[in-house]
Formats: structure tokens, C-alpha cells, sequence
């Protein structure tokens, strides 16, 4: 298997505001590459991401795009080969257990994405609420604000690579005495998520109707709909959420929670016990 480093030292110039010397130095920036997703040898999707657990993200892609359901789905996740170019380590090959069927016209849409703002091009939102059940009131509960109030600390202190480069998202998964399960970090907040996923894919964890997640950056819509494809019925975040997040939240049961700093946090939708 590929080694991949998320990180990679360049020359930099610092520069002080009406100084005419500058100094010259390395600093290091987070490793931003394409990696294309393919099923069975068919291109499914490009994204942007930083190198490093990429069966996790293509695996926890897969699971929020309802394409597999069960760990049995999956056969392998394959680098693919070389090419006149050298080693192909950007493209991996899923290869689905023959009961798995996909409906390729469901999936047509755009297959780029930019690090910064995921997949585009669902044919209806409407589709995706269908894909997902709501959660349930069994899987439902009502975390502490203290516990939120704890977990960005505990994050910040498990970004390894953020701390050395200011550059990367991070997807923190925390069980609900507000211990830190596991850590991913990308330069697409979305890749992040998926990675998170994908380790319980791997460990067999999924759903993961026990956990809460926070997120470095802002909530978007999608990341709401692949935190309810996971079972996650919390989702904090350190920045904002979009509308569409919070209206996406209220419908399918899951709480939302923004602006966790210091003491102080938004609840856009469920709620939190004092």
C-alpha cells in the first residue's frame, strides 16, 4: 500500500509589514491531491483531499452516498496499478460483492468536487432525506452543554498535522462521557467526515447512534446528511452551520449545535439538559 504524508515542507519568505528585510525559511503546508473514486473499474467521483486513510474516506463515501450498507458489501479497495506515468497511487478501484447493485443513472452528477465545497449535483434534496431515515427517539439524547463545551480542546490537541500547518478541517468523534474515539483531518471538511465514517466501516461500529461529532469548520447540508447516514444524532461544530444544515437537522431529529466557544454555544436544533 501507498505511504502517503500529509504534509510537505516548502520555502517560504516572512515578510513583516514595513520592513524592508525579510528572512527566508521552510514551512510546512497540508498535501492537497486528487484521488479518484472508481466502482468495478468505472469512474464514480474525483475529490480533493489530503493524502493518507484513503480506504477510510472512499469507504465512508460510499456509505454516505447509500451505495453499500453492510461491511459484507465491500470485497476490497484496490490502489490502482502503474502506468507510463509511474504508480497510480491517486486512483482506488472498490470492488462490491456481487449482490450489490448500482443504479448508475441515480448516480449522475458532477463527479468533481473542490476541497472546500464537496460533491455538487444531488438530482433533488428530497432524494438524499428518502435515502435516510430520521432519527429515532430510541437513538436520541440529550448531551450536557458542559460535555460540548469540553470536546474543542480536546480536538485541537489531536490535530497533529492543523497544529504544524493551520491548514486542515478536522472530524472528532467523541462517545457520550465526552471521550475522543477518533480524529481525521483534510483539507475538505466533507474527506474529513468520510474518513471518520470509514473507520467504522472498517471496525464495524456503524451506526454510530451513540456518538457526537464535532467538526472544526462549518456545517454545511452535506455534512449533516452523511453525520444521519452514520446514525450520528449530534453534530457540533466550532464555526457556523448553513440554513439548509439547520433545517435539515430539525426535520431528521438530529441535534445541531454552532459557535461551541469557551462557555458559550448556539442550539439550532434539539437540545441540550444544563
Amino acid at each position: 500500500m501507498p505511504s502517503f504524508d500529509p504534509m510537505r515542507a516548502v520555502a517560504v519568505t516572512r515578510q513583516i509589514r514595513d520592513q524592508a528585510a525579510a528572512a527566508t525559511s521552510d514551512d510546512f503546508v497540508a498535501v492537497e491531491e486528487p484521488l479518484e473514486i472508481r466502482v468495478h473499474g468505472r469512474s464514480l467521483a474525483v475529490v480533493m483531499r489530503t493524502p493518507g486513510n484513503d480506504r477510510e474516506l472512499v469507504a465512508g463515501f460510499l456509505w454516505s452516498e447509500g451505495l453499500i450498507r453492510h461491511r459484507e458489501d465491500v470485497l476490497d479497495f484496490v490502489y490502482c496499478g502503474e502506468d507510463e506515468n509511474g504508480p497510480r497511487e491517486n486512483v482506488i478501484d472498490a470492488h462490491l460483492a456481487p449482490n450489490v447493485i448500482l443504479d448508475w443513472k441515480r448516480l449522475t452528477r458532477h463527479t468533481f468536487a473542490s476541497s472546500s465545497c464537496g460533491l455538487c449535483g444531488k438530482a433533488s434534496i428530497d432524494a438524499v432525506r428518502q435515502l435516510f431515515p430520521p432519527i429515532t427517539s430510541k437513538a436520541s439524547f440529550a448531551p450536557r452543554a458542559s460535555l460540548i463545551a469540553s470536546l474543542p480542546e480536546k480536538l485541537r490537541v489531536a490535530q497533529r498535522t492543523f497544529s504544524l500547518t493551520g491548514g486542515l478541517h478536522a472530524s472528532g468523534l467523541f462517545n457520550l462521557a465526552g471521550e475522543l474515539l477518533a480524529v481525521r483531518e483534510d483539507v475538505g471538511r466533507h474527506n474529513a467526515l468520510d474518513k471518520v465514517i470509514g473507520r467504522a466501516f472498517f471496525t464495524e461500529q456503524l451506526p454510530l447512534d451513540q456518538t457526537i461529532l464535532l467538526v472544526s469548520g462549518r456545517v454545511s447540508f452535506e455534512l449533516m446528511q452523511k453525520a444521519l447516514a452514520a446514525g450520528i444524532p449530534v453534530v457540533a461544530a466550532i464555526s457556523a452551520p448553513t440554513s439548509l444544515a439547520v433545517d435539515f437537522a430539525r426535520e431528521s431529529g438530529q441535534t445541531l449545535v454552532g459557535f461551541v466557544r469557551g462557555e458559550r454555544m448556539n442550539v439550532y436544533a434539539g437540545t441540550l439538559t444544563g
